[in-house]
């Protein structure tokens, strides 16, 4: 069994694994694609740090699979170029979600109490619904909260930019790129 270690900061990789073979899926996986670049080198970053990761992930109507089960069945779609550049690692936390936000309906802020997380790196797709639920509902929890505006994307710039728009004027969430950002100044960790 893992044991749990304190850490302040989390990484939270947010619908990666994902079929993409829904409407507006190929829009989504052309903006995605470029993004995994810089949020696996974001995920090594904060790894080498010590920071946990956590993927959140949508079930995809698969309530009896498990992680390596839905990982093998989105790889049957169109996404499994993506899937292949964010894998999660074997200490990597992975949580099931049923709909938009990383913490309704799933154990996401059981785990982040236990590990003592007050610090929130929010990543992934769509940022535009999943990547805003979750930092709405992270804002109402009084998490602090970084989403990289190079590590999330949307199905279009127009929605994405919107996202981005919201989170910093209504979340007060600091959307500085990942390659930009002084991570001392956002988080000191």
């Amino acid at each position: 069994m893992k044991q749990l270690e304190q850490q302040d900061t989390a990484l939270i990789i947010i619908d990666m694994i994902n079929k993409m073979d829904f409407d507006g899926g190929e829009a989504l996986l052309e903006n995605a694609l470029p993004m995994a670049e810089n949020l696996r080198a974001l995920k090594k970053e904060m790894k080498d740090s010590g920071c946990p990761v956590i993927y959140v992930n949508d079930n995809f109507g698969l309530w009896q699979d498990n992680v390596s089960d839905l990982i093998d069945e989105c790889k049957k779609g169109p996404g499994k170029p993506l899937i292949e550049r964010i894998l999660p690692d074997e200490d990597d936390y992975f949580i099931i979600k049923p709909k938009h936000s990383g913490f309704f309906g799933t154990q996401l802020g059981i785990l982040l109490g236990q590990l003592g997380v007050k610090k929130l790196i929010l990543t992934g797709i769509a940022g535009d619904i999943c990547v805003l639920f979750t930092a709405n509902d992270a804002y109402m929890r009084e998490y602090e909260i970084w989403v990289p505006s190079d590590c999330i994307a949307s199905e279009s710039e127009e929605g994405n930019n919107s996202a981005i728009s919201i989170m910093e004027r209504s979340l007060s969430v600091d959307t500085r790129k990942s390659t930009q950002a002084d991570r001392k100044e956002i988080f000191d960790y």
